[in-house]
């Protein structure tokens, strides 16, 4: 899941997914494929050739771009490759000159060769003066050898809806939407896993000459992250994860995680929508807001909810407000969106205010540039999922009480139940490699139980909590001094905290 807005993929983890149900799995720990094995050596050893991005944010801070060649299948290195697109900052403190910082900003499916231009804001002049600062798309994305799979829609995340026959609906979707894949993009997309871009990562590391990597990763970006140091501890330097996925639920079980943090975000909305009733008009109280949300879901149900050249149904009016309700900044934004579409409920001519006009676009109207089927070759292919849709819809009606808007959402299928099986086992994170885990508690995307089971896996880590506020991404997005002060020094020094850190709002 991308961080900021949902077009440019917020999953938590737009977000990511893990799962209990998968106990008994096969889990791989080792790496079996790495430098100096035979038919690598040439991926490692290559020469990279640096030249102008192409985009106008990244030519403007003076960053340089580069393809590096990997194999598109690491058991097959003489066969097919693919390239990855990276990004250079360079450090200007040669003297003090750390090393280079590998990044990834979440999804899956989150395009990252501009991301650093973001972190960097958060950072001291100490600290990003004496790292390259890498952006990275992933195989599979954004200028890597990209999966587009011809989907008629922009994201496989969807709501299972009310009630048998939208859930129905949903199961079909989800179906079509694999199929489509496994004709477009065939096999090759059986590759497009977290296992090898970690591998991918670590031929970027040989290539720009570098004993170690240090590295960040926004959600997503944490398993990513935490899969790397399991599978390269000895190639690993200063980590850091911010919003961090539990390995140990990445697949299903990440997205049940999401129903009730953000059920709890949005009566967290609803009551500040309430005290500004004056000016939004959805309720004055809490309670009168929800009711309103979930009233306008059921509505939606019987007749999609036409606003502007879009139809808003139960599928995917839940996803407008999930989004939205990963950052409190987002708040008006939301309550903006939802007075619209119920005033388009009531019949009004309206149109989409900025904000719901982008994601509605972003997820009904995909084009090569915004579509992200490349999310599900991740997820996908990362780990199995359920196939059978009555596991699903049991699920669903055992919380569809206590999680009347999202449990659609974090329990029913997506295009995983019909991909194809994983060509390996996920990758089981246990390690003493040291990093730094960055957690808020009303994280909406990776929920903070995440974090703290992550901080469990990784013995030597240390966990930077921030106390009672709703954000997904801290470092780089969400200004707290605290926070920030604790990672740069991190950076900075390479020394952990001593213990656990508590932080507050500013």
């Amino acid at each position: 899941m991308r961080v900021k807005r949902m077009r440019r993929v917020a999953l938590g983890t737009v977000v990511a997914a893990g799962a209990g149900l998968l106990a008994g799995t096969a889990t791989a720990s080792a790496e079996p494929v790495q430098a100096g094995q035979p038919g690598l050596d040439r991926f490692y050893h290559q020469r990279v050739g640096w030249k102008a991005c192409g985009d106008k944010d990244l030519d403007a801070a003076g960053a340089r771009c580069a393809d590096v060649t990997v194999p598109l299948d690491y058991a097959r290195p003489d066969g097919r490759t693919i390239t990855v697109a990276i990004s250079r900052l360079k450090a200007t403190d040669t003297r003090n000159r750390r090393g280079v910082m590998l990044s990834n900003p979440g999804g899956p499916g989150g395009a990252g060769l501009g991301m650093m231009l973001d972190v960097r804001k958060a950072m001291t002049p100490e600290v990003s003066s004496r790292y390259d600062l890498i952006g990275m798309d992933p195989r599979g994305i954004g200028r890597s050898s990209p999966v587009d799979c011809g989907w008629p829609v922009g994201i496989m995340l969807r709501s299972a809806g009310i009630d048998r026959a939208g859930f129905d609906r949903t199961v079909r979707l989800q179906a079509d939407l694999a199929r489509r894949c496994a004709v477009t993009e065939g096999p090759d997309i059986r590759q497009i896993t977290t296992r090898n871009t970690a591998r991918d990562m670590d031929v970027v590391r040989g290539a720009l000459g570098e004993r170690k990597i240090s590295y960040f990763g926004w959600s997503y970006g944490t398993y990513l992250g935490a899969v790397y140091t399991q599978m390269f501890p000895r190639q690993s330097d200063r980590v850091v994860l911010d919003s961090a996925v539990d390995p140990r639920r990445y697949g299903v079980g990440l997205f049940q995680a999401m129903g009730k943090p953000n059920e709890a975000a949005l009566d967290d909305w609803a009551n500040w929508a309430a005290a500004r009733d004056a000016e939004y008009h959805l309720g004055r109280t809490g309670a009168e807001v929800r009711a309103l949300v979930e009233d306008l879901i059921r509505g939606a149900a019987k007749s999609p909810i036409r606003i502007g050249d879009y139809r808003v149904d139960e599928h995917l009016l839940p996803m407008l407000a999930f989004n939205p309700l990963a950052d409190p900044r987002h708040n008006a934004a939301l309550a903006t969106s939802v007075r619209r579409l119920a005033d388009a409920a009531d019949g009004k001519p309206v149109q989409p205010n900025p904000e719901l006009e982008a994601d509605l676009r972003f997820v009904t109207r995909p084009t090569p540039e915004t579509q992200n089927s490349g999310q599900a070759a991740v997820l996908c292919g990362d780990v199995a999922a359920p196939r059978d849709p009555e596991w699903y819809w049991r699920n669903i009606q055992r919380n569809r009480a206590a999680l009347p808007v999202f449990g659609g959402f974090a329990y029913g299928p997506s295009a995983c139940a019909s991909w194809a099986p994983p060509v390996e086992p996920p990758t089981e994170v246990r390690n003493a490699v040291p990093a730094l885990i960055v957690q808020a508690t009303g994280d909406t995307r990776t929920a903070y139980e995440e974090g703290v089971a992550l901080h469990k896996a990784m013995t030597a880590s240390r966990l930077v909590t921030l106390q009672d506020v709703r954000v997904h991404a801290v470092f780089g997005n969400y200004p707290n001094g605290c926070v920030e002060n604790t990672v740069n020094t991190y950076f900075r020094d390479g020394v952990l905290p001593r213990a656990d850190t508590t932080c507050r709002e500013n």
